[in-house]
């Protein structure tokens, strides 16, 4: 059973490397230059890394309203090789309030770097270019720290009462920031709640922050929190703060509450009766241990993988050269080699290696009616294929069976997906996870019910890769990949997790199978992991998962 495990997770790079560390990276900006007169800007970094000569986003920082100068609660967390040279580049753009993407978007500077140089040096300060790589004034600074073994996570709830009132016209609009002071005496951002308006005593929302960001693994390092008023200019205004400890904080952990009295020193000097400036109070603290991906495919959760192919006339016709589905007798069509690339992985992770496959937006026999999830092999009531090269089979053995037409619906292929997932949620079990991996030539029709969909499905345990094939525009496909913001159905509902990663195959025309493979499921292991812990569903022990389950060699 470990061969299996072991094949599977050094290809997708899980398994540590006798040189391989997590490494966390913060991030900070000085002298952002106005946008205009008017207005200062709304800055957002993008973390970039190179991997075959092209650029891929990793991650992305919050954005900060109105700031000059702003110091990101985000933590970017990477993998360092020792023996590679990792290059990094980080992108700040001024976002639009109204707009999280970056059509909205105004490129303000990059840095890069590579990762070795910012380890090496723990703090890499650097100007950012403009266009034409012209220095500007604004620089940004990068801070590493190796990631510590302990990746439980901790929740915190606070509130606060009786803050000072810093506005005139109306109430102070209080955000708290927690700080972590560093052996050097200086401090590292820990976390900034949201900003809660005209309130004085404000109740924050609950947030996670891993045990080793919020203290290093020491629960008597001290903390220092402050309270600010809000204000839309960027100057907020000082409230009042407290340092604490971790130790002391676990005093909310058995449902206590813990209070700390707000101090502002200059009002504690100049005032006789001063007591302080409000009471800041910890409802809640809750320590989550946090499992790894290995720990549940090794407990046996198995890995569901299911593919959808794109049969719309806008592929043209199969029997066309010109024609994205033309099978070419020694050169594979773009979906196969998608379909390969990921397949390829995702099988090593499923014990039966039987794949259901479906097509979607053509005319099925026997009636020629259209049909938006068929099965490729016609079976309906079992639609798996033996293996990556049973999907390889059934889709060739199809083409000439069907009459290819339209629309581009996946609303229905997700729907169909989504009911066996239900079915596994109902189990509390962690014993599988869906992947739905749907290839497209253009952009989908039925936006608003793929949108429904994929709210309903960030639920449930499941994922959805989509491959874009061909040189359609796909920008309007970019809005299903909630790293462009928050993806929200018809009526306004957000998803419960970002599940979907859009990636246009022609990126990787040039690139080989593993660099597409390796960017698609980048994210399927943290998603796991994030609908699991979410739950509170725990690996399940090997012990158990080995005398449930037999598998294929």
């Amino acid at each position: 059973m470990s061969n299996i495990y072991e094949s599977a997770a050094n290809t997708l790079g899980l398994f540590n490397s006798p040189c391989l560390t997590k490494v966390e990276l913060r991030v900070a900006c000085k002298g952002i230059s106005d946008r205009d007169a008017l207005s200062k800007p709304d800055p957002c970094v993008i973390l970039k890394m190179q991997s075959h000569g092209q650029w891929f986003e990793v991650d992305r920082t919050e954005v900060i309203r109105s700031s000059i100068n702003p110091v990101f609660s985000k933590v970017f967390t990477v993998d360092f090789y020792f023996e590679e040279v990792q290059r990094l580049r980080y992108e700040l753009h001024d976002i639009s309030s109204n707009h999280n993407g970056l059509k909205e978007a105004d490129f303000l500077g990059a840095m890069e770097c590579t990762l070795g140089q910012i380890v090496s040096q723990r703090k890499l300060s650097k100007a950012l270019l403009k266009q034409g790589n012209t220095a500007g004034k604004s620089s940004i600074t990068v801070t590493a720290e190796e990631l510590s073994g302990n990746d439980d996570y901790v929740e915190l709830s606070f509130s606060a009462r009786k803050l000072d009132d810093k506005d005139f016209f109306s109430k102070s609009d209080p955000f708290l920031e927690i700080f972590r002071i560093n052996d050097d005496g200086t401090g590292s951002l820990v976390h900034r709640t949201e900003t809660v308006m005209n309130n004085l005593s404000p109740v924050w929302k609950t947030f996670k922050v891993s045990f080793n960001t919020l203290c290093s693994g020491d629960h008597d390092r001290e903390l220092k929190c402050t309270v600010w008023d809000w204000d839309s200019n960027g100057k907020h205004d000082f409230i009042g703060e407290f340092q604490t400890t971790f130790k002391d904080m676990r005093g909310a952990l058995d449902g206590r509450q813990v209070q700390w009295e707000c101090i502002n020193p200059k009002y504690q000097v100049k005032k006789k009766n001063y007591r302080n400036s409000g009471v800041v109070i910890l409802n809640q603290c809750k320590i989550i241990k946090m499992h790894s991906f290995l720990d549940y495919i090794m407990g046996g959760c198995q890995i569901q993988f299911t593919v959808a192919i794109d049969f719309t006339a806008s592929n043209g016709d199969p029997r066309n050269s010109c024609s994205l589905h033309y099978i070419h007798p020694y050169q594979p069509n773009e979906y196969l080699k998608a379909l390969v690339a990921v397949g390829e992985i995702c099988q090593d992770y499923d014990s039966d290696k039987m794949f259901p496959a479906f097509g979607f937006g053509a005319q099925i026999p026997p009636d020629f009616k259209v049909s938006h999830d068929f099965a490729v092999n016609f079976d309906e009531d079992n639609p798996e294929c033996a293996g990556i090269q049973g999907v390889v089979e059934a889709y060739q053995n199809c083409l000439p069976k069907i009459q290819l037409y339209g629309p581009t619906n996946i609303a229905p292929i997700i729907q169909k997906v989504a009911s066996s997932a239900s079915e596994e949620m109902h189990t509390k079990e962690a014993m599988e996870y869906f992947i739905l991996l749907i290839l497209t030539d253009g952009v989908i029709t039925d936006m608003a019910d793929t949108r429904e969909a994929i709210v309903h499905a960030s639920h449930l345990p499941m994922s959805v890769i989509i491959v874009g094939v061909g040189n359609a525009d796909f920008s309007d496909m970019q809005m299903l990949d909630g790293d462009d913001g928050i993806l929200r159905s018809p009526k306004g509902e957000p998803v419960l997790r970002d599940i979907v990663q859009f990636v246009p195959f022609r990126n990787f025309k040039h690139a080989s199978p593993a660099a597409l493979a390796k960017s698609v499921l980048a994210e399927v292991p943290n998603q796991v992991v994030d609908y699991y812990n979410g739950k509170g569903i725990k690996p399940k022990c090997l012990s158990d998962f080995e005398s449930s389950r037999t598998f294929s060699p």
